[in-house]
């Protein structure tokens, strides 16, 4: 780095070349990314357990209520008669999974309607949720 003088400034003002600091600087860049892919992100050792057999998924079914006291299991129409055996299809009591029944309703739909459909589907061991969609 050569210290030099500039001729515009009066007085004795020195100057500092910079121009091979960027040669400099990219280096020690390019060097910085190419050591940070070789790294291993996974510094300390761990034993993870794992499982011997399948896991089973948590299945769910979609019960849909329309403002017409209408119950859909799926896309299927089922009367609120059939609804535990339509149910019952979808929900094994034995299984280790607890399954999960959605009901979709309809803004304008009757909560009592879906408060049956609820105490059906806690009866067969499933949890319920409830959504509400607007008709307009």
């Amino acid at each position: 780095m050569g210290l030099r003088k500039n001729p515009l400034r009066d007085g004795n003002h020195s100057e500092v070349d910079t121009g091979p600091l960027n040669d400099i600087l990219f280096i020690l860049l390019m060097f910085f990314l190419m050591i940070s892919t070789l790294a291993n992100p996974n510094v300390i050792k761990m034993s993870v357990p794992r499982a011997k057999s399948d896991t089973k998924t948590k299945q769910t079914v979609v019960v849909s209520v329309d403002k017409d006291k209408n119950v859909y299991v799926g896309s299927t129409k089922v009367q609120m008669d059939s609804l535990e055996s339509a149910l019952r299809k979808y929900i094994n009591q034995g299984d280790s999974v607890k399954p999960a029944v959605v009901i979709n309703a309809d803004s304008v739909s009757q909560w009592g309607t879906i408060v049956k459909v609820m105490k059906i589907a806690r009866k067969l061991g499933a949890t319920t949720s409830a959504t509400v969609t607007g008709s307009e």
